[in-house]
């Protein structure tokens, strides 16, 4: 036998590759551990283009009724001006809308119908509110009760005063003539009663696209 000096590495029982050999990681390791270094908040991806890590964002969601149910440059949704406001016309100032003077004298229902479905943004139609309007006038006598409040909803919306007295009195004593006031104010700020609510969104998105194509100032078409 040999010399023990001489003896192979398998023979010496103070040497074992188990415990000897050098654990090492795989690969894939290696590159998730180096990209957690570099970029700690993509989570490990090393699979993104030149190394930049890609953090999805949070989804958006478009309301896409509320987005056709509500006019360009105009928000219905809650208060639209924070600041208190007049009124734009008087209560006895009936005349200056002459036409609506005299359907809100033959018809206030139908006047009334179409305030409704304006200040409501299309949730009660013209039709339901002019039907109830009529039903709470034959059965009781007193449309009033019902008309103040939308005369409240309006008020709330554009910040108006609470003039020249308080709305279930203006309404109980000057029905028509606070229905032809109202009718004006929503007319004067841009939104028509007669053409209801769905066409004062139709308006006002063809105003903003006319806005949109329109040059330039200071700018004239090539010819």
């Amino acid at each position: 036998m040999g010399r023990p000096d001489q003896m192979s590495p398998r023979m010496n029982n103070n040497f074992n590759p188990v415990f000897h050999a050098q654990s090492e990681q795989p690969v894939d390791e290696k590159r998730v551990v180096q990209a957690e270094q570099i970029y700690p908040n993509n989570g490990g991806v090393v699979n993104q283009p030149n190394q930049v890590p890609m953090r999805p964002g949070p989804p958006t969601y478009i309301n896409q009724i509320a987005t056709f149910n509500q006019p360009y440059g105009v928000s219905m949704a809650g208060p639209v001006h924070t600041q208190p406001s007049n009124w734009t016309s008087g209560l006895f100032d009936c005349m200056n809308d002459g036409e609506n003077a005299l359907i809100t004298c033959c018809f206030p229902f139908v006047t009334f119908g179409q305030i409704a479905e304006v200040i409501d943004e299309g949730a009660t139609s013209c039709g339901t509110a002019g039907m109830l309007y009529g039903l709470i006038c034959c059965l009781f006598a007193i449309p009033c009760v019902y008309t103040c409040t939308f005369r409240t909803k309006l008020r709330s919306k554009y910040g108006l005063p609470d003039a020249p007295a308080p709305d279930w009195i203006t309404h109980c004593f000057c029905e028509y003539c606070a229905l032809c006031q109202e009718y004006r104010e929503l007319k004067n700020r841009g939104l028509d009663p007669s053409i209801g609510w769905i066409g004062n969104v139709q308006k006002q998105r063809m105003g903003q696209q006319q806005e949109m194509m329109a040059p330039p100032m200071g700018q004239r078409m090539m010819g």
